[in-house]
């Protein structure tokens, strides 16, 4: 059977970024949030290691300088660059209508559910996500897996 690595890397940066934003955020809070799993947002990015995951995984498995690796780059550069900017801005805005709707209903009870507020990514967090992402990539198209079963 003979796999898509470029997928598989991709897929897998994916569900490892998802799964290590439990403990990381325990340990960061103290508190075990499982909705964090089926989120967006948070360390490290999933979004960052999907795309970082498939790009790499194009350049070692077609080459660097193929078209494909170029489209992966440049899909890349548009969700990290989505996931830092405006995400990220969209979820700052989030925080503040929520502070002053708390703000403005002191005393009253709350009429509506707050925004969401955990949207983009901290530049640390699309780093980490990016390097997951790579250093997937270069596991599997390395065969260190295969060697270590």
């Amino acid at each position: 059977m003979h796999l898509n690595q470029p997928l598989l890397a991709a897929l897998v940066a994916w569900l490892m970024a998802q799964a290590l934003k439990l403990p990381l955020e325990y340990w960061h809070t103290g508190e075990w949030h499982f909705e964090i799993l089926f989120s967006s947002g948070g360390m490290p990015s999933s979004h960052s290691a999907l795309v970082a995951g498939l790009a790499w995984g194009f350049g070692l498995h077609s080459g660097f300088a193929t078209n494909e690796f170029a489209v992966a780059v440049v899909l890349a550069m548009i969700v990290i660059y989505d996931a830092t900017g405006i995400r990220r801005a969209a979820g700052e805005q989030a925080r503040v209508i929520n502070r002053l709707l708390r703000e403005l209903a002191a005393g009253h009870p709350p009429k509506e559910e707050e925004l969401r507020e955990l949207l983009g990514h901290t530049p640390l967090q699309v780093a980490a996500g990016t390097l997951l992402g790579i250093l997937v990539a270069w596991v599997l198209w390395s065969g260190f897996l295969q060697r270590l079963l």
